[in-house]
Formats: C-alpha cells, sequence, structure tokens
C-alpha cells in the first residue's frame, strides 16, 4: 500500500512539475518575442535597450545563487510555489506599465524570480529522477520548449492583431497564474535516502535531505563550461539565425522567421524522446550524439550555398543541442548526491553567462570578421562538450539508466 501511494505521489509530483516548465515556457517566450513592442512602448533607444536585455540574465543568476542559500532552510518546492507567480506577475507588470521606472522594476523582479524558478525547478527535476531511477529529466525540459512554442505562437498572434502587451499578457496570466498556484499543492521532493527527519535534525541538517554536503567547484567546472556552452549555442539561434539567414544566405524576410520555428520544434521532439535514448544507451553517448549533431549543425549552417541549407542545419542544431542542459542538470545530482541542490543553483548560473556572453559574442565576430565564420565559434564551443562527456556517467547506474523502486518521499 505504502508503495502505490508513493508511485501515486510521485506522478503526481511529475506532473505539477511538468507544468511549471510549461508555465515558465509561455512565460519567457512571451518576454522574449515582444522585445521591439516593449521597445517602443517605453521608448527605449536601441543604445539603452541592450543594459535592460542584459540586466535580466544577470539578476537571474543573483537569483539563482539566492536560491541555494533559500534551500538550505526551506524545501525548493516552496521557493518554486512562490517564485512562479512572481514571474507571471512581473510579465504582467511589463506590459501595464508605462514609465521607463516601471519597466525597470518588473524587469527586474522577473529576472531574480526566474532565476529562483529555473534553479528550484531543476532542483525538484534531479530529486525526482533519482526518485524514479531511471531518467526523465528531458521529459521536463520538453514541457518548457512546447510552453515556448506556445508561448512564441501567443505572441505572433498579439503582434500580428497588434494588440497592446496587456491585453496580450493578462488572459495569460489569468489562466496560468491560478493553474501554477493549484499545481504546487503537488510539488514532491524526493528523498536520498529512508533517514527521517528527527535523525537529521540530531545530525544539525536541515532543509531537504542531502542538501547540504559540500560542493566541489572544481568537480563541477566541467559541467558549468559544458552548460555555458550549450546556451552559447542557443542563443546564436535565437538571436541570430532570422539576421542570418537574410543578410548572409539572401533569403526573404518571411523565409527568415523559419530557422527558429524549426529549433523549437525539434528541440521539442528531440527532448521528447531523449530520456528512451538515455535510458537504452545512457547519457555519456547521448551527450556525444548530440554534441556531434550540434556541431555538424553549426558547419552547415556556416557553409551553407543558400537559405534552405542554413534552415536544415539550424534544425539539426535543434535535435543535437537539446539534450546537454537536461543532461547536464541531471549529471550535477549524481556527482554531488549530497548536495544535488546547491550544484544544480551554481550550474544554472551559468546558464544566464552563456545566455548573456553568446549574442554579443557572434555580433562581434560577425561585424570584425564574418557571421559564417562566427557561426564556427560556437561550433567549436560545443564539441568541447566532447572532452568532458565522461563527467556524465557519474552515479548513473544508480539514478540515470536503472530500475530502482522510487524512494521515500515529501511534499514540497
Amino acid at each position: 500500500m505504502t508503495d502505490v501511494r508513493t508511485d501515486v505521489r510521485l506522478r503526481h509530483g511529475r506532473f505539477s512539475l511538468a507544468f511549471s516548465f510549461f508555465v515558465q515556457g509561455v512565460s519567457f517566450a512571451l518576454l522574449v518575442t515582444r522585445i521591439p513592442a516593449i521597445q517602443d512602448r517605453y521608448g527605449i533607444s536601441d543604445a539603452l535597450l541592450p543594459l535592460f536585455l542584459a540586466a535580466v540574465p544577470v539578476l537571474a543568476g543573483v537569483g539563482s545563487v539566492a536560491t541555494e542559500k533559500l534551500v538550505v532552510r526551506i524545501r525548493p518546492g516552496l521557493v518554486l510555489r512562490c517564485s512562479q507567480p512572481v514571474v507571471l506577475l512581473a510579465l504582467l507588470g511589463v506590459g501595464a506599465g508605462d514609465a521607463v521606472g516601471q519597466l525597470a522594476f518588473a524587469l527586474g523582479a522577473f529576472g531574480l524570480s526566474v532565476g529562483a524558478l529555473d534553479a528550484s525547478m531543476n532542483m525538484l527535476g534531479v530529486s525526482l529522477q533519482r526518485a524514479y531511477g531511471r531518467s526523465i529529466m528531458l521529459g521536463f525540459h520538453a514541457a518548457f520548449s512546447l510552453g515556448g512554442i506556445a508561448g512564441a505562437s501567443l505572441a505572433w498572434v498579439g503582434a500580428h492583431g497588434h494588440l497592446p502587451l496587456l491585453v496580450s499578457y493578462l488572459p495569460v496570466v489569468v489562466v496560468l497564474l491560478p493553474a501554477a498556484l493549484l499545481g504546487s499543492r503537488w510539488y514532491v521532493d524526493a528523498r536520498q535516502g529512508e533517514e527521517g527527519e528527527d535523525e537529521r535534525e540530531r545530525k544539525g541538517v536541515s532543509g531537504p535531505a542531502g542538501g547540504r554536503a559540500p560542493v566541489g567547484f572544481r568537480v563541477l567546472l566541467p559541467l558549468c563550461l559544458v552548460m555555458c556552452f550549450a546556451y552559447i549555442g542557443d542563443s546564436t539561434v535565437s538571436n541570430w539565425s532570422a539576421k542570418y539567414l537574410q543578410d548572409v544566405l539572401g533569403s526573404s524576410e518571411e523565409l527568415a522567421t523559419v530557422p527558429y520555428n524549426a529549433y523549437m520544434v525539434t528541440t521539442l521532439l528531440g527532448r521528447a524522446v531523449g530520456d528512451l535514448g538515455v535510458r537504452r544507451f545512457g547519457s555519456v553517448v547521448v551527450v556525444r550524439c548530440g554534441s556531434l549533431l550540434a556541431g555538424g549543425g553549426f558547419a552547415v549552417v556556416a557553409l551553407a550555398p543558400g537559405a534552405w541549407t542554413g534552415i536544415l542545419g539550424f534544425t539539426v542544431l535543434g535535435l543535437g543541442l537539446c539534450v546537454i542542459v537536461p543532461q547536464t542538470f541531471a549529471a550535477a545530482g549524481r556527482l554531488f548526491p549530497g548536495g544535488s541542490d546547491a550544484a544544480v543553483a551554481r550550474l544554472n548560473v551559468f546558464n544566464y553567462v552563456g545566455f548573456l556572453v553568446g549574442s554579443p559574442l557572434v555580433g562581434a565576430l560577425g561585424d570584425a570578421w564574418s557571421y559564417r565564420g562566427a557561426m564556427l565559434v560556437p561550433m567549436v564551443m560545443v564539441l568541447v562538450t566532447l572532452v568532458y562527456a565522461r563527467s556524465f556517467a557519474a552515479g548513473e547506474d544508480r539514478y540515470g539508466g536503472g530500475h530502482e523502486r522510487p524512494r521515500t518521499v515529501d511534499v514540497g
């Protein structure tokens, strides 16, 4: 009977966490795809806009670091339960304001809360994967990709209909905010062992089980680099694919919108089936294959003779890059089974480092050299993942590809 109740609670926790990933995908896409409309609404100059955009990932990194400290005292599920509504309300604030100061406040709240949200979501994902005893992490990120596609589609509807930002954002927040709060009732923190609360208190350990063991940065560094390089590749696609297709490969403006959509769709497809590959072949093989596909995709883009070949390259990129980030979070949890929360929070910072570095790096190289040559730089960075692939093998027999019975769980 206990096992049945545990299985049901784990399934509920898995579904509710996947929904949180979906909501985050929607909200993030609604923000980044309406940047031109935000700029017009607040009258922000082209010179000032990069400062606003850079502030979001910087503050998100701060939020992720703060979350590492918070989860020593409270469970990641509570952090997630509190931060997701703030993200949605901050999005609404972006659409409702009419002064630059209000926008700065809303974006600041969005950045800090999204850092806490990303960190706590992945903490719960790592602990649930541990409880399941098999790879499920890619499925959570597939839900994020699906939310991103939904959010981008809603943003297109708003832009096509010339709807004000508030009119575009308000229905989404009205629907998703109560749904996210309701779903948060079933968040689950999976225990690493059977040790009870009293025993952990006697040992001086507070917060979620296993959340206090020291995390050696030297051991974590390879995964941090992999995370950073993956997001440099991702930001290259999101920020430069349209311009590259139009300015370098001579496509029409309409055709230039296709690469990012194709990238998002293949990212979703790759993540939807990626867990099956990890269970069958192991994370090392999947990450190596993903790195090779991503590197090959960048090579095709750099050498493409025309627009459709370039679109093919960006499509292959989606299939390759999509597996790397979720498996990097999972590997951090396996490397530090006694301190997975801290490992995930620190690793998450390099998500924002890559996002912050990627777009200016490619732009500077493109202006100083050539945009074809600039595409080779993220290609090399992604291929460096092959050097660090063995870091993904640690503890996989116990937590990544086996068939353990679910462990004791607590509501998050």
